[in-house]
Formats: structure tokens, sequence, C-alpha cells
């Protein structure tokens, strides 16, 4: 059975409309109610579908529209003659369909019928959205990939779908949005900037993953600019892109994060991955001219087996036994080296990335109630070193402590 409410201010509706619904069945519920009794009846009833009809104010109809989606999820405009604009704010506001009250009876009843079958797709979608928030595969609040899952759905998405039009995507507030930012407002600004085909994911910390499935750098760029458009100057951000030229995440993952680095310390808009030099120039659109790193890559992995991977044992080993109910963990392969704090109050992380090129980034997640600002260092290879990397990781364990202390 679907609860059907009809909300008008004028008898002449409530004799006509039903006997134009002449495609319900038997079961489905007809009621009605006026402007004024609407609020208490759409917040007591829940119905599964309103019809609002029009009133002579439109804004009130407006603003009715907007408390009505608050409490249900399908809305049916029915009017008296056609208006764009008004018709137009009411699809902003929310609305699924709209009809005239004259429209032929099966037009309505067309309309209507649709509009209880996509409200029970939705219903249907929202308890399989319930079930992934319950394993934590969707976030909570805005509905995104979670950045525990993100890895995985990335991944999956690559190896069964063609990107070979796409771009990744990640998008974080630079020092002045940090100050403004609001994760709903973010949400709420990617969601009204990107297609059905793309994916939203979290990173670590306030970063955003944005999948896209066609459209490669100029569609990323479009998307940005929607953004940005949407947060209305309220929110700076800043971006990495990159071309999808691998299946793998891991990959993907270290070159628009070295993009997004690069962004944030030299305060580009977005900065664009190459193979070249990273970064967004004139001639971005032409191949990347091919380049032999092979010293970089031999001199970063002297630098991961003399310094960074002893340097990590080593403080593994002295900070087991003094951080109490805390799990101490580390990890190398040849393009990053994690080490891992876990304790049931907080779990922060510490990344050194390797890029390509003569340097590594330095990524610090803290994820808790009371955790420090997340933050990222560039280092060239000649800066690692005994000392600097243990100054590093040691005062990223005083950052852990001083959350569980």
């Amino acid at each position: 059975m679907n609860h059907i409410l009809l909300i008008t201010n004028e008898n002449k509706i409530i004799e006509t409309f039903p006997e134009k619904l002449i495609l319900l069945r038997e079961s489905d519920e007809l009621s009605y109610c006026d402007y004024n009794d609407a609020p208490d009846i759409v917040f007591s009833d829940k119905p599964d579908i309103v019809i609002i009809h029009e009133h002579s104010d439109k804004q009130k109809t407006l603003n009715l529209i907007k408390y009505i989606k608050t409490q249900t999820e399908s809305v049916l405009l029915l009017i008296d003659k056609y208006d764009r604009d008004f018709i137009l704010s009411a699809y902003d506001d929310g609305i699924d369909d709209y009809f005239l009250v004259n429209s032929d009876p099966s037009e309505i009843s067309i309309r209507t019928v649709n509009c209880i079958k996509k409200d029970s797709l939705k219903k249907t979608i929202k308890r399989y959205a319930d079930y992934l928030k319950q394993y934590e595969i969707l976030d909570n609040e805005d509905e995104f990939i979670s950045s525990k899952s993100s890895q995985q759905i990335i991944d999956r998405e690559l190896q069964k779908r063609n990107f070979a039009k796409g771009a990744l995507m990640v998008i974080a507030p630079d020092e002045a949005g940090k100050v403004t930012y609001s994760s709903s407002k973010i949400a709420l600004a990617i969601k009204k900037s990107v297609r059905f085909s793309d994916i939203i994911l979290h990173s670590s910390g306030t970063k955003m993953f944005i999948l896209i499935y066609e459209g490669g750098i100029s569609g990323a760029v479009t998307i940005l600019d929607k953004i940005k458009q949407e947060l209305n100057g309220e929110i700076s951000i800043k971006a990495g892109i990159c071309e999808i030229t691998s299946n793998k995440f891991a990959v993907l993952e270290k070159h628009v994060q070295c993009a997004l680095s690069e962004s944030l310390l030299s305060g580009q808009e977005l900065v664009i991955y190459s193979q070249d030099n990273n970064q967004q120039d004139e001639n971005w659109l032409e191949p990347p001219k091919e380049k032999n790193y092979k010293l970089f890559k031999n001199a970063f992995n002297k630098k991961l087996e003399k310094v960074i991977a002893p340097v990590f044992y080593r403080l593994q080993k002295s900070w087991e036994e003094k951080l109490f109910n805390t799990k101490v963990e580390q990890y190398t392969d040849e393009n990053q080296s994690i080490f891992r704090l876990t304790n049931p109050k907080q779990t922060s992380l510490l990344k050194i990335v390797y890029p390509g090129f003569a340097k590594v980034i330095v990524y610090i997640t803290h994820e808790g109630l009371d955790s420090p600002e997340n933050s990222e260092i560039s280092l060239a290879l000649n800066q690692i070193n005994n000392k600097e990397i243990t100054n590093i990781v040691e005062n990223f364990i005083r950052e852990f402590k001083s959350t569980i202390e």
C-alpha cells in the first residue's frame, strides 16, 4: 500500500483530483490536507508520496517543498498553469516531477505511478546504503565511500570498467580553507558537481578522491570548477589530477597525492601530474616526454634500505612497550613506508611516499575525536638522514600521545 497525501487550499481540487488517478491500486490510500496542517501531518504520517498544489503565494509552496523533503523522499508539484521559473525553482528544492491541473488523467496517473516506482527504488537503495554504513563501507554523514574501503573500491572499479577516458582527482582545503572548512558544505558541492558515473571516496583527513569515468583531464577540471562555484569562495581548495594510466590504486594515488602536494606548496589552484615535472604547464595536453629516473629511484632505494627502514624498525621496538594499549606497526615496500599507531581512542598513520623525482612526501594522518591537524612534509632525497626521519617520527608519536593521555 502507498500513502499519497494531496496538499491544497482549494476544495475543487479535492473534489476533482481523485478521479484523475485512474491507475492506482485499490490498496493505495489518498488523503488531503491544507497548507496550515501540512507540516504536522507530513511529520506524523510520513506519506510515501506528497502531491502539493501550488499556493497563490508561490514562495509558500517552495518553502513547504523544502520542509517536506526533510521528512519524505518523493514530491510531485500540481500547478494551475505553466511557469518555467517556478518549476525550475521547485526542482532545485527537490520535486520529482510536476503536472498541470488540467492535464489528461492518463498523464497524471502515469507520472504518479512512476513517482511511486521511484520512491520504492529510493527506499531499496536506502536500505542497502544502511547496510553499507553498518559495515563502514559508506561514510555515515555524506554516504561517500569511506577511507577504509577506498583502495578496494577503486581497485575493483579499475579492473571491472574501462577508464581509458577517465581521470582521478584528489581535492583538499588549503591553509585558508581549513579555517572555514565544513565537511557538509564540501560534500554538497561535490554532489551537485559530479555525474552519476563518477565515484566519490574519502581519503585521509579532509581529502576527497573523485574517480571520473569519462572526460579525462578536461572533465576533471570542469568538475573542479563546478565545485568551486558551489562553494562560492567560502572554502578555498586545491586539487591534484592524473590520467588513468594504471589499474592499480597505489600507483594512481601516488600520482595525485604528489600533484596535490605541489598544488598546496606552490599555491596553484590545481596541478596535473605529468612524467616530466609533475606540474601543469602550457603544454600539459601534449604527450609527456620520456625521462630516465633510474638514478633517482636508486637513490631512494638506498635511503629506504639504509635510513628509513632501520629507523622505523628501531622506533617500533623502542615504543612498543612505552605506549600502553597501543599497537605499533611498520612496514615498507618499493614505493612507500608506513608507521601506524592504533589505540582504542586513536588511529594515526605516518606514510612516506616516493612519487618519483628527487623527493619524498611524508603524509601524517590522525583519526580521532581530539586529533591534531593532519600534515604533509616534502623532503628532498638528500635531506633524508637518520636524524631527520627520527625527528619526524618522534614528533608524530608525540602528537599521537597527546590525544590519548
